[in-house]
């Protein structure tokens, strides 16, 4: 075994310019060079680790079997130090940052899903609206045995990426496990180019607006507003009542900013949500505006285990708000917010930095958000809360059958999630403006073939949120 060798170039310019940086952070802050000494004297094992990282860097550059390239260690090391954190934070290098970006502008080339590692596995998390996916009957919570051949089991999701994605046109055959499936299923997928609009609006029989937000992307407020607005005009011509279901299931969030545009369509005034950070100081809180209100229209939201993020900070504000009467089941629970940070190489960090509360001061960090009315047994596949996957749209096709020895792994929530962040202690609510929740009460569809059991024949939560709406029209 190598005791000693000359630094290779590489590691030694890596650890003196981090002596060189912090050296210079201390003389360039002059009379505040004391304080920050301090700091760094509190923070010395840390600094010293760092030429244990220059050590090993030299090993490896100087003693791999195979050339590597010095960026190639530094994103590996930034990768694994971000990894030991919670399961929300990344490291993205260039070409996945770009990818994210991507993601967030709504167009891209691929199979149609939105995954996340949940205990090792590739999860589903969202399916988008006519995509390949969706049309073959995958579902939120498939996860992933193999993609193209290779097992997905433990797979970074840069790489899953970069298989699912490709010329339109091509195939890729994949592999899932489903909760309720005794085998893994098959399906050769045709590669597409996935636009993807995060909002879908009916008019229903009765006066009502059946509005579905797919995601939060970075034009589903102005979506919302065109589709109610189009909506509406319909509904004038007609002369009908006017009340909104709003179905935020399977929903995994997006950016922050939309849902608290949504949610400021929706409320006059008030906090929409707040953020906390490290010691539980207040950092932000965004309060909703009387301009461009819509009318207090009767309204019900659905959620579902699968409704998180974004979408849960829009629930717990109409539900706080007393606006929206929330049906369905327990929400994922993911109230942490994660702040994106450009590095100077167009790498990003998507760190986690603080977690949300609701108006009335609830976390809603690996608790989720509770419906009023509590209904079990969602749609049967992703689309199928939609009245227009129910109405005249052929069913997706079965996946097959195909043999593996692998399990299915229990469905989970945020607070399953290996290193997920506690749920934090809950603040005072702004006074006056808001109450708790109340306890959800279970409720049964009704039975028969009204027009609830018409239109979602195969969604009991669908079919009770449209009762209750139409209850509330009356």
């Amino acid at each position: 075994m190598s005791r000693s060798m000359p630094p290779a170039p590489f590691a030694r310019r890596v650890w003196v310019g981090l002596a060189v940086a912090l050296a210079g952070a201390v003389i360039g802050l002059g009379a505040a060079a004391a304080p920050l000494a301090r700091a760094l004297d509190g923070q010395e094992a840390t600094f010293q680790k760092l030429s244990l990282f220059a050590e090993a860097l030299r090993h490896i550059e100087a003693n791999y079997v195979l050339p590597v390239r010095p960026e190639q260690l530094i994103y590996g090391a930034i990768g694994g130090m971000v990894a030991t954190l919670d399961p929300h934070s990344e490291f993205l290098d260039p070409a996945q940052y770009r990818e994210f970006l991507s993601d967030s502008e709504g167009r891209f080339a691929g199979i149609g899903v939105e995954i996340a590692v949940r205990d090792g596995w590739l999860t589903v998390l969202s399916v988008f609206r006519g995509g390949p996916a969706e049309r073959a009957g995958l579902r939120p919570g498939d996860r992933f045995v193999t993609l193209d051949g290779r097992p997905a089991r433990d797979m970074r999701i840069a790489d899953a990426v970069r298989l699912m994605r490709g010329e339109p046109g091509t195939t890729v055959h994949v592999q899932v496990r489903r909760e309720d499936a005794e085998h893994t299923l098959g399906v050769t997928l045709t590669r597409a180019y996935i636009d993807t609009p995060s909002v879908e609006a009916r008019v229903l029989p009765g006066g009502v607006i059946y509005l579905r937000i797919q995601r939060f992307q970075s034009t589903t407020a102005d979506e919302v507003r065109v589709a109610l607005d189009r909506a509406l005009g319909a509904m004038h011509r007609a002369g009908a009542e006017r009340g909104v279901l709003l179905d935020l299931r399977d929903d995994g969030g997006g950016l922050l900013q939309q849902a608290v545009r949504v949610a400021d369509a929706f409320l006059r005034a008030g906090e929409i949500v707040s953020t906390r950070g490290r010691a539980g100081e207040p950092l932000e809180r965004w309060e909703a505006h009387a301009r461009g209100t819509r009318p207090a229209w009767p309204m019900v939201a659905l959620i579902n285990g699968y409704t998180a993020s974004a979408a849960e900070i829009l629930a717990g504000a109409l539900q706080d708000h007393r606006r929206a009467t929330l049906v369905g089941t327990r929400s994922f629970g993911k109230g942490s917010v994660q702040r994106l940070i450009e590095l100077s190489d167009g790498s990003a960090l998507k760190l986690t930095t603080a977690t949300y509360f609701t108006p009335s001061g609830r976390s809603i960090q690996a608790r989720g958000i509770e419906p009023d009315i509590r209904v079990d047994g969602g749609p049967e596949h992703a689309s199928a809360g939609s009245p227009a996957a129910q109405t005249g749209v052929p069913a997706p096709p079965k996946l097959r059958a195909e043999p593996d020895g692998d399990t299915a792994a229990p469905r989970e929530q945020e607070a399953a999630l290996p290193r997920h962040l506690p749920g934090a202690g809950e603040r005072p609510a702004p006074r006056g403006e808001v109450a708790p929740a109340r306890d959800a009460v279970r409720v049964e569809p009704s039975r028969g073939a009204g027009e609830s059991a018409r239109l979602f024949p195969r969604d009991p939560q669908a079919r009770v949120g449209y009762e209750t709406l139409r209850a509330m029209l009356r």
